[in-house]
């Protein structure tokens, strides 16, 4: 048995993205630096991560493409603790309100306990996000729904449309001036969007383009912008180059041939993974950017 990778996590608002892997009982992270040679092949068959986490008693087999990677067993029992299900209404944390911004007019409203700071907004892939309020669990559920209704913002975007758009950010001052417009929205629904329990918070616009190395100019500063997209790896699958930029859960690699790759880590996890040469280039699947096609390889 190898290691398994259990995905990417963003622990510090200045450091970079970190990846987590586990071998029965033992576990380890790998932080992730620009720049630096990034190279793995798929071994085996990609099995369940488990929930809450426990390892899966039966090492269930699941899908090459599933973002999840938890057999349905695992899925229902990480689904039972989940706020985001919303099968905790008791929780007695403190949550916190925000704007999220991914793109030109692409904006959602969420909550995230406090205690995690905006390691949520990292994990989402979030460019630039201000805090709204914060208060109990449920004050901050009637808030997120209320404005969201009011300012005509989506509960969640896919990771395919945040991705497109990245080689396209406007100007810092740009994005962080269409935050403000949305909180000056928000901040003027007084009863009908804010419960009482819930304290507002100033206006802070956090640009996360710095932490996850994205600009405006081809969406990590290297030629031609993310043009193809990893769809799931397969055993003997190779994804290797030099790691550019990550966003969310996204790592974009140079891997040799014209413009970049991304390679979406929720497709690693579950799989146990050997190093490969860094200039092995891409063998497993792949899609174009904002296209629907796939492909064995990408050379």
């Amino acid at each position: 048995m190898g290691w398994q990778c259990t995905g990417l996590r963003w622990p510090d608002e200045r450091g970079g993205p970190v990846l987590g892997w586990r071998k029965g009982p033992h576990v380890r992270a790998s932080a992730l630096a620009y720049g630096t040679e990034l190279g793995f092949r798929a071994v085996g068959e990609r099995t369940c991560v488990g929930a809450r986490g426990n390892a899966c008693p039966l090492a269930a087999p699941v899908p090459e493409r599933s973002a999840g990677a938890r057999c349905a067993e695992c899925g229902r029992l990480d689904r039972a603790h989940s706020v985001a299900a919303d099968t905790i209404p008791d929780d007695p944390r403190t949550y916190r309100v925000y704007l999220a911004w991914f793109g030109a007019g692409m904006v959602k409203v969420g909550i995230t306990a406090e205690e995690r700071g905006a390691a949520r907004l990292r994990e989402q892939g979030a460019v630039v996000f201000s805090w709204l309020g914060r208060g109990p669990l449920m004050a901050a559920r009637r808030a997120e729904e209320a404005l969201r209704a009011a300012l005509g913002v989506p509960d969640r975007i896919s990771y395919a449309r945040k991705r497109a758009v990245r080689a396209e950010l406007p100007d810092p001052a740009v994005r962080a001036a269409e935050v403000a417009d949305l909180y000056g929205r928000a901040a003027a629904l007084d009863g009908r969007g804010w419960p009482e329990a819930l304290e507002r918070l100033p206006f802070e616009a956090v640009d996360h383009a710095g932490v996850f190395a994205i600009d405006g100019t081809g969406g990590t500063g290297g030629p031609g912008g993310v043009v193809r997209a990893v769809t799931g790896l397969v055993d003997g699958g190779v994804v290797a180059g030099r790691l550019l930029a990550a966003a969310g859960p996204d790592l974009h690699l140079d891997a040799g041939g014209p413009g970049i790759v991304v390679v979406d880590t929720r497709l690693m996890t579950g799989w146990d993974l050997a190093a490969a040469c860094a200039g092995a280039g891409v063998s497993a699947p792949t899609v174009v950017v904002g296209g629907g096609a796939s492909q064995r390889g990408l050379f």
